[in-house]
């Protein structure tokens, strides 16, 4: 059969007028944006959840009751809430725009035969595209011209060596192949051009691209519902619930056995605000903001602030090798030479002046930086030399040979890399240095390294051969190339690993090279699974396999989307990492995806719900310490939110079941409501980490925000607290103080009770001296303030005319001191038999 003609359309490209119109009838060559957020509908989704909803809805209520205070407070309380989540958000959708136009190609088109610059997004199928040394390709092509062409497609394979491109024939114009395969035509969308020059004909753009393929898989993937929002909405609904209920029973209860219905309603009403948990949205809220805006400190973007929430469970990290354990670029890993004292210094030169002067080839940059750090460095090796002729690689024998002459010198210098065997071969290699050479690359391999051959020869007289197999070259040595692990990856590993959190490699690279980057970080060693051997798997099979697996070598885009979803089906919390295109729908579908901003693609950072604008792995390891720093201070918030109410609700109770003076009134609780309880909660947000943070497992993803023994606790701490409020109010009683000053030394008490509160809940493992040494200053700061407004409230007369205060004698304020002072005592004694229920 006769070979294929070659691939030769007119160089006179498509008219503009034809262009215009196929871009029209087809479209912009972009990707849709599949998770893009409007300021309208950030708007719209903040504004649609239910907490939000509840605090609005009861702001209102208290507006149809009379109460105006309440309800302005709280409608400001709620108002602030959703400014501060709507400006997070939308500056996160500001710096992903940035990065989507920072990344946004410039193409070169052939139209109505002349070259022009023109904006990626607008070339059609069918353009003539010329593509240079260090471009980025528009669109996904067929070569019908390549000389010398290194193509980069690690965001789409995941494998950081360039691969070589051919011409291509009549018969590839049909069909693309997939990404990755060596001596192919096919160019394809965001590849990178890292040596050489190609002239293409445009098959695909925009959605029928390689890339836009991957894009609208990402719409066919549901991302994972905020479990904490679920626990938080039935939590408040289920408080919601038993606050009206007896609401209403009191009221009852007090009309039909007092008469005194108004009396009944004004309790009712002081009794429902005191149970009314509009705290619980506002402190989830601030927490989140308050996270969002810790990780930007440390250049981590949140793209929703709900994600979070789920970093502390995370119990497998999902990484890419290339770009994120990695740095993702060529260093020389090893220089051998067939002699033990070799000279390595000649074998990096010759290796120098087998590669272009000025390259993008990631392996031809890391030779120049090896010289460069050697005496005399890269100018020296070029001194007196002119490049007179160059052979290029082809599929069939993958070496490059460059031919170096000195002016008036009749001798030429000829350098020669390329693969080993096709070195060795170059240089009629006998059968016992061939021997050693296979031996070597194999060892070199085997450490993950990339093996390139090197040979040297001179060649007499002006006339040079055809072809490079002609020279009579000596074989000088062998060089191996690394992608550098990450300086802190082997840290970060470890500290994963310490926190119960398995580490999982994803990567398109070779097995070899995989495992050898998995013992450099750290992962321990396992079972390899190949791409091959997954596509064979059924899902069933795959669930169990992803078990024990924790390197996955050779994977395909899709595959690695199967892995993430098998790993869920095991009931795992999966954070994924990536950069590349083909990383998107598994980031998407992950509970946590993890970009990177930097060097990834706008696909995948809107696929995720984190960016690492530093691209830094350690970041992701501080990420997760961070998350569960904060589901333990929301959980002491929680429990403290729990009880501080058992007291308030009980001094609203308690005079309407024995009839006595009303204590609290509805200005008393909704100060300490909407001031004192709030302000509180969030001072649990500044706590520092507990120093076992990354020394316990993951918490179960079954665990509850609020469990059964923490609400205990709460309860516990709240009944306590009410006994030495009620123990007050007897004294006072049983001394008949006047109702102003009684009033008084119970509202001081309270408050000196919910400081010891605070302090009880603001570590699980440590002392009441132990957390006294943390630093919080936003405690003391709050504390100070709580101390000034009292201060102000039982002194100044019309502070005390408002909270309907009586003057607070020495002997009064000592006893709201002693009160305090025994519910701190008694619960950190307590506290050491309560500690294993404090563990989600």
């Amino acid at each position: 059969m006769a070979p294929s003609a070659p691939l030769t359309p007119t160089v006179e490209g498509l008219t503009e007028k034809e262009a215009q119109r196929r871009l029209i009838a087809e479209g912009f060559n972009d990707l849709p944006r599949t998770d893009h957020r409007t300021f309208l509908r950030i708007i719209g989704d903040v504004l649609r959840e239910p907490m939000f909803s509840l605090l609005l809805g009861a702001g209102a209520i208290y507006f149809i009751l009379g109460d105006l205070t309440e309800g302005v407070v709280l409608l400001a309380f709620a108002t602030i809430s959703v400014s501060i989540t709507i400006i997070q958000e939308t500056r996160s959708e500001r710096v992903l725009e940035a990065l989507r136009d920072m990344t946004s190609p410039r193409a070169m088109v052939i139209r109505d035969g002349q070259r022009k610059r023109i904006p990626g997004r607008e070339v059609v199928r069918g353009d003539a595209i010329v593509i240079l040394e260090g471009d980025r390709i528009p669109a996904d092509a067929v070569l019908f011209a390549a000389h010398n062409l290194l193509v980069d497609e690690s965001l789409l394979t995941g494998e950081s060596i360039a691969v070589s491109k051919r011409a291509g024939t009549a018969d590839d114009a049909t069909a693309m192949a997939r990404p990755g395969g060596e001596g192919q035509p096919f160019v394809y969308s965001g590849s990178l051009v890292v040596r050489g020059e190609g002239t293409a004909i445009v098959l695909s753009t925009g959605l029928q691209s390689e890339i836009g393929r991957i894009g609208q898989a990402l719409g066919r993937i549901a991302m994972e519902p905020p479990r904490l929002q679920q626990q938080t909405r039935r939590l408040v609904r289920n408080f919601a619930v038993f606050g009206l209920a007896a609401s209403l029973l009191a009221v009852l209860l007090y009309g039909v056995l007092r008469g005194d219905w108004l009396q009944a309603v004004l309790g009712g009403i002081a009794l429902g605000m005191s149970m009314l948990p509009e705290e619980f949205p506002l402190v989830l809220t601030a927490f989140m903001v308050m996270g969002a805006w810790r990780l930007s400190q440390a250049r981590v973007l949140t793209r929703r602030a709900a994600a979070i929430e789920m970093l502390g469970a995370a119990t497998v990290l999902c990484t890419d090798k290339t770009g994120t354990l990695t740095e993702n670029r060529m260093t020389i890993a090893e220089l051998r030479t067939p002699a033990a004292d070799g000279d390595d210094v000649r074998l990096a030169e010759v290796a120098l002046l087998a590669s272009a002067r000025e390259s993008f080839d990631p392996m031809e940059r890391a030779i120049a930086a090896e010289v460069a750090g050697r005496s005399g460095g890269v100018d020296a090796v070029y001194v007196g030399l002119d490049l007179v002729r160059q052979y290029g690689l082809r599929p069939d024998f993958p070496a490059m040979t460059n031919v170096w002459r000195r002016p008036g010198d009749g001798e030429a210098v000829v350098c020669a890399k390329g693969a080993p065997e096709t070195i060795g071969r170059l240089c009629g290699l006998d059968e016992g240095r061939f021997a050693w050479l296979r031996r070597s690359v194999d060892e070199m391999a085997g450490k993950g390294a990339r093996v390139l051959g090197v040979a040297r020869t001179a060649h007499a007289g002006r006339e040079l051969p055809d072809r490079q197999q002609d020279f009579s070259f000596e074989f000088i040595g062998l060089i191996g190339f690394a992608d550098p692990l990450r300086a802190n990856v082997p840290d970060a590993v470890r500290e994963c690993q310490s926190a119960g959190i398995r580490v999982v490699m994803i990567t398109g690279d070779y097995p070899a090279t995989a495992e050898a980057i998995a013992a450099a970080a750290g992962l321990p060693p396992g079972h390899t699974v190949g791409g091959a051997d997954l596509a064979r798997l059924e899902d069933t099979d795959l669930v169990n396999r992803v078990r024990t697996a924790n390197i996955f070598a050779r994977i395909l885009p899709e595959q690695k989307l199967r892995i993430v979803d098998a790993l869920k089906a095991n009931g795992e919390i999966v954070a994924m990492t990536g950069d590349g295109v083909n990383d998107a729908p598994a980031l998407k579908s992950a509970h946590i995806g993890v970009a990177m901003g930097g060097r990834g693609t706008d696909v995948a950072r809107e696929a995720s719900s984190i960016v690492l604008l530093d691209d830094d792995f350690g970041s992701i390891v501080r990420t997760i310490r961070l998350g569960r720093r904060i589901y333990d201070n929301l959980r002491k918030a929680m429990a403290y939110i729990v009880a501080v109410h058992v007291p308030i609700a009980g001094l609203a109770l308690l005079p309407l079941l024995l009839g006595l003076p009303l204590i609290l009134t509805p200005i008393h609780i909704a100060f300490l409501e909407m001031v004192i309880d709030p302000a509180c909660s969030i001072v649990f947000e500044a706590e520092p980490d507990e120093e076992d943070v990354m020394r316990r497992p993951p918490r179960s993803p079954e665990s509850q925000l609020l469990s059964g023994q923490m609400a205990m606790w709460g309860l516990l701490q709240g009944g306590l607290g009410f006994a030495a409020l009620a123990a007050v109010y007897a004294a006072g009683i049983a001394r008949q103080m006047p109702a102003d000053e009684l009033r008084a030394l119970v509202f001081v008490s309270l408050v000196l009770i919910n400081t010891s509160l605070i302090l009880v809940n603001r570590s699980f493992a440590g002392s009441l001296l132990a957390a006294l040494r943390r630093r919080n200053v936003s405690l003391w700061l709050l504390l100070s303030g709580v101390a000034a407004i009292l201060a102000v409230a039982l002194t100044w007369p019309p502070a005390m005319s408002l909270f309907r205060f009586g003057t607070l004698h020495l002997g009064d304020l000592g006893l709201s001191l002693v009160a305090g002072g025994v519910v701190l005592g008694v619960l950190e004694a307590v506290k050491p038999r309560w500690r294993p229920g404090f563990r989600a």
